[in-house]
């Protein structure tokens, strides 16, 4: 892998890297530009598809946006699969990417594939198998457009903690977090095809196939409402909830301190690099509220996607460090006061009320609050057999019930949570070991127990009343047919 500092692009040579260089002779006919969008689903502010652009534009040929969909990507059901298709723009094929993408390119004779950047295994596997599948002409472009410093040039190694990445990534800052180039139309057109979507009956579909895990009511999908949430003038995060985030964002009952804009960042409906660019003109209004917003938006989240791309066991017990390792497993068969099934836990039958409303707020809203997920994490450490079993189940059930999970984030906090990564060893205890421990006394200390467990109830109560709304209404519908 090389930085493409020969690709000549509008955009920064250290955001793109060469995965394949096409060969052939010079006088050949140069083909089209296919930019195969996976990670950063939006138009605006992408550096993937300005660069795809960019450089059909200077080959003279036309640009095409392929988007692959994945119906069975990690376990994805209605809930996030819903939002991530009515929030796409352009989708072309339906299938599989190691499959479908190479045939693509093919049948359009492109010389050059552009792709979004992730760190998860299963997307760097499905490149290399393309790389392998594309003919030889075809040169293969992997853009970053999902950090603001790109994860190569941020670090060449696993960082060990938020302390050792930040001074790296806040010394590129100025190079990389800048304004966007306008994107122009491409010269040339693509030529018309009678392919088109039929969006309604693939949603149904998709929504039908899922439906175990329903979509959610509260998150619009989209460009436009991700931007809504950031900046809108009704509830927009730095316009309307800024002032409070650095007081009031570990506060389970606070909801609304939260930028919510997770869901948006995940499915790259917006960009991390619009967010900051946003958050920086406006941080004199409020310095410490937009600094930690800062951190937890960059620093944070990049140190995630360190994690996933320079550790390959990101998701087990052996991507944590040795010190936690030993110390798990010399507690591993330490006598739990509970053992609590998958089963029992996903339906949160378990004997501490908080945890049940954390797990139901998760299972009805779609979004456990930051500071819970935490809790939530340690005291399934706390109540299953061993630590593999704890960090299996908190990311099966993260992933099949959150918006946004399948994401460096979640893992990295399953693992933060369970197995103690960017995080240091602390006094021992059973079956913790020198993990960072959680209780319920610990959350009473913090914020009012009862009041969120009162507010999970009501939000859950709500969403089972529209829930049987909408059933009775469909009944409705089907009698009158």
């Amino acid at each position: 892998m090389e930085n493409a500092s020969s690709a000549q692009s509008a955009i920064q040579s250290g955001r793109i890297r060469v995965l394949k260089e096409g060969s052939g002779p010079s006088d050949r006919a140069v083909g089209p530009v296919v930019y195969w969008m996976f990670r950063d689903q939006r138009l605006n502010d992408n550096w993937a598809l300005i660069h795809a652009v960019d450089q059909a534009n200077k080959a003279n040929v036309p640009v095409a946006v392929a988007f692959n969909l994945f119906d069975q990507f990690l376990g994805a059901k209605a809930r996030q699969l819903g939002f991530m298709l009515r929030g796409l723009q352009q989708l072309h094929r339906d299938g599989e990417a190691v499959e479908t993408i190479p045939n693509f390119i093919k049948e359009c004779g492109a010389s050059l594939l552009v792709t979004d950047f992730s760190p998860l295994r299963e997307v760097r596997g499905w490149k290399e198998e393309i790389c392998k599948r594309v003919g030889d002409l075809v040169s293969i472009h992997e853009v970053d457009a999902h950090n603001i410093v790109p994860l190569w040039v941020a670090s060449e190694k696993l960082e060990y903690s938020a302390r050792t990445i930040r001074g790296k990534i806040n010394k590129l800052l100025p190079e990389y977090l800048i304004d966007f180039p306008k994107l122009g139309p491409p010269n040339r057109k693509w030529p018309t095809s009678n392919h088109s979507v039929d969006w309604e009956n693939l949603i149904t579909a998709v929504v039908r196939k899922g439906a175990e895990v329903p979509e959610l009511e509260w998150c619009e999908p989209g460009e436009h409402a991700a931007r809504e949430v950031l900046m809108g003038s009704k509830n927009g995060f730095l316009t309307k909830r800024l002032k409070n985030y650095s007081t009031d964002r570990n506060n389970p009952l606070k909801p609304k301190a939260l930028s919510g804009l997770s869901p948006y960042l995940h499915f790259g409906q917006i960009s991390v690099q619009r967010c900051a660019l946003e958050a920086r003109n406006v941080k004199k209004l409020c310095p410490k509220a937009v600094d930690t917003f800062l951190e937890e938006l960059i620093v944070r989240r990049e140190l995630a996607d360190n994690f996933c791309f320079y550790q390959p066991q990101y998701d087990s017990l052996q991507g944590a460090w040795e010190w936690a390792r030993k110390t798990l497993m010399d507690h591993a068969s330490d006598k739990r006061e509970h053992i609590y099934s998958r089963e029992q836990l996903e339906k949160a039958q378990t004997a501490d009320p908080l945890w049940n409303a954390s797990q139901l707020e998760m299972v009805h809203y779609g979004k456990m609050h930051g500071f819970m997920r935490m809790y939530w994490a340690k005291k399934i450490l706390e109540w299953t057999s061993g630590p593999e079993d704890a960090l299996a189940i908190s990311i099966y059930l993260n992933d099949k019930y959150e918006i946004d999970g399948r994401d460096p984030n979640g893992y990295v906090g399953c693992m933060w949570s369970i197995c103690g990564v960017h995080d240091q060893g602390w006094q021992e205890r059973p079956v913790f070991g020198k993990i960072r421990y959680m209780n319920y006394a610990g959350c009473k200390r913090k914020f009012d127990v009862d009041g969120y467990i009162a507010y999970v109830k009501r939000l859950v109560g709500e969403v089972k009343k529209r829930k049987a709304e909408t059933l009775l209404n469909e009944k409705k519908k089907e009698l009158c047919i």
